[in-house]
């Protein structure tokens, strides 16, 4: 007699859970949580589509955290909230992968409640399961946006009052109001019926993307009986009895007849129409620069100063002549709540290849417009890079022998060309001197477009380019 398997453990989870400290061969949950039962549900719907090897799961804070210590896939973990937000960049970077975000009410219904409201209204093609437990179960059992009236928590002795606390949020009929999500329902855990229910709705809301459906989120009941303070089974009848009081079971939203252009793929765009999309009124005959066909390694500049410089505006401007120049380009600025006369700063990488990430650590060359980015920036250069101070507001050089230093009196200069804003200009000219990842022609190109709204301001940052190159050459045959 043959036997055929019916049941087994999904090889989306690990066998032997060796992450974690203790007996790896359980999890982490307290006994009548539902976590673990919605973790088969998804593993299960991931072997089902085969997609074992290209699924990213995004871990959030709270009681599932430690997901990586069970699923046998990729997997990242994101601060507070930010589940939705980290998956829309992983799946619109990846269009091919499935991406599940996996959140507690605590997370999604509270500081993650902008998070998952955007998410949906855009329509991103991403999966998130929602573990409504109406308890903040991992931090002590406070009130949770979704605990319900009358309730009792640590925050809430007396039980949840409308007067003080608010009402329970309802996260599918928020939802539903929008136009873009495509497929939400609301399920819960606790009996074989319900879990049957529950683990359709994860096959489906997984299918939706695998289909490229757009958004689905899958509400899921499920007891918390540490928190609740009640035995696994009482707090399963309660789930089932209570909590379906306040958050009705049922499909909320299952599908639509907008087009949404999904999958999230970019656009290939021509690279001789860069120019016109960017706004560069550059000569058809002048699109060829020199950047086109010659291959760099990955460029990395921090542009530090007090806000105020133009420090920005020269991390737009290596931005804008890097996209010219048919690189990949990141900028991302940062500066201090008093962006004028604060501290300011911004990162822009120039590759061939695609960027992983705007964040850069050990920039290769460090553009320092004062003496404090001097003392915050200089140490992270990567050997071999170089640093580029403005002298006129650098008392103490850089003393670093294992890069390139180079000091340019920008603020000298610029008051000699009549206009002390231009100092930003001069150090873009002494940074194209020793060596960008752009042309000269390329920042021409690019500075009409960055300038456009005081285009009276083009002529004289041109010459203070050229005073920029022609100081570094001063100081090169010094």
């Amino acid at each position: 007699m043959s036997i055929e398997l019916k049941h087994r453990c999904p090889t989306s989870i690990h066998e032997e859970f060796e992450r974690k400290a203790g007996q790896t061969w359980t999890t982490h949950y307290c006994p009548g949580c539902g976590h673990g039962v919605v973790h088969k549900y998804v593993a299960e719907a991931i072997d089902d589509f085969g997609l074992q090897d290209n699924t990213v799961f995004v871990s959030p804070v709270g009681c599932a955290v430690f997901a990586y210590y069970y699923f046998d896939v990729g997997n990242i973990q994101v601060a507070h909230g930010r589940a939705p937000a980290a998956a829309t960049a992983l799946k619109r970077a990846n269009p091919d992968s499935l991406v599940i975000g996996y959140q507690g009410d605590g997370d999604l219904a509270a500081i993650g409640g902008n998070e998952i409201l955007h998410a949906a209204n855009r329509g991103e093609n991403v999966t998130i399961f929602f573990i409504n437990n109406a308890i903040y179960g991992m931090t002590g059992g406070q009130m949770a946006p979704t605990t319900l009236m009358d309730m009792k928590t640590t925050t809430t002795p007396t039980g949840r009052h409308a007067e003080n606390d608010g009402f329970p949020i309802r996260v599918c009929e928020l939802l539903s109001t929008l136009d873009a999500p495509y497929y939400l329902e609301r399920v819960a855990v606790g009996d074989p019926k319900h879990n049957n229910k529950a683990r359709k709705a994860v096959h489906k809301a997984i299918e939706n993307q695998v289909n490229n459906k757009g958004f689905s989120l899958v509400e899921i009941l499920s007891p918390c009986p540490t928190s609740w303070k009640m035995s696994p089974v009482d707090a399963a009848h309660y789930n089932l009895e209570e909590m379906t009081k306040t958050f009705p079971l049922g499909v909320y939203r299952d599908g639509h007849e907008l087009e949404l252009g999904h999958p999230r793929r970019r656009r290939e765009v021509a690279q001789r129409d860069i120019p016109a999309i960017i706004g560069a009124e550059v000569e058809q005959s002048d699109v060829d620069l020199p950047d086109h066909t010659t291959s760099i390694d990955e460029a990395r500049y921090k542009v530090s100063g007090f806000g105020g410089q133009g420090v920005l505006l020269l991390g737009q401007m290596l931005s804008q002549a890097g996209m010219l120049a048919r690189r990949q380009v990141s900028w991302m600025p940062s500066y201090g709540p008093e962006m004028r006369g604060g501290t300011a700063n911004c990162s822009v990488t120039l590759s061939m290849q695609e960027i992983g990430s705007p964040v850069i650590q050990n920039p290769s060359v460090l553009v320092a417009m004062n003496q404090p980015s001097i003392e915050r920036f200089a140490r992270d250069v990567a050997p071999g890079g170089a640093i580029l101070y403005n002298s006129s507001m650098v008392d103490q050089p850089p003393e670093r022998d294992d890069v390139e230093v180079v000091p340019v009196a920008a603020n000298e200069i610029a008051d000699r060309l009549g206009d002390p804003t231009v100092a930003n200009m001069v150090v873009l000219g002494a940074l194209l001197e020793i060596g960008c990842a752009v042309s000269h022609e390329a920042v021409l190109a690019a500075l009409p477009v960055v300038c456009k709204s005081r285009p009276q301001l083009i002529e004289l940052n041109k010459k203070a380019i050229q005073e920029g190159i022609s100081a570094v050459q001063a100081v090169k045959l010094s």
